[in-house]
């Protein structure tokens, strides 16, 4: 999760990134060292459809990039999966369409 922290906020070193986090202990764990660019907000327990990356894997990436897709290896899903997300990445617009939610977007600017 520390890797994960630190590359997202390095590719965004000018925006201010708010990541919503789920149940995992690992999300929660004591010894992250968290971005100065970055704020966590987590989720109450079992409410997955509160959670943006929930909407960005339906629509992105399990039906538009990987739905009936059959893979020769592992290399090959970590392949597809890396271009699928950079692509992902580089479409802000669509991005935001998907999870800047009014009422998520008003709570931030509070």
């Amino acid at each position: 999760m520390q890797l994960f922290l630190v590359e997202v906020a390095a590719r965004r070193p000018k925006d201010r990134i708010a990541m919503i986090l789920d149940g995992p202990g690992w999300h929660r764990s004591s010894t992250l060292k968290i971005p100065r660019n970055m704020l966590l907000i987590s989720l109450p327990t079992y409410a997955p459809e509160l959670n943006p990356v929930e909407h960005l894997w339906d629509e992105l990436l399990r039906e538009k990039t990987f739905g009936n897709v059959l893979f020769d290896s592992i290399e090959a899903l970590e392949e597809h999966l890396e271009v699928s997300l950079k692509a992902m990445e580089l479409n802000t617009q669509k991005v935001h369409s998907i999870v800047a939610w009014t009422w998520f977007i008003s709570a931030l600017l509070r």
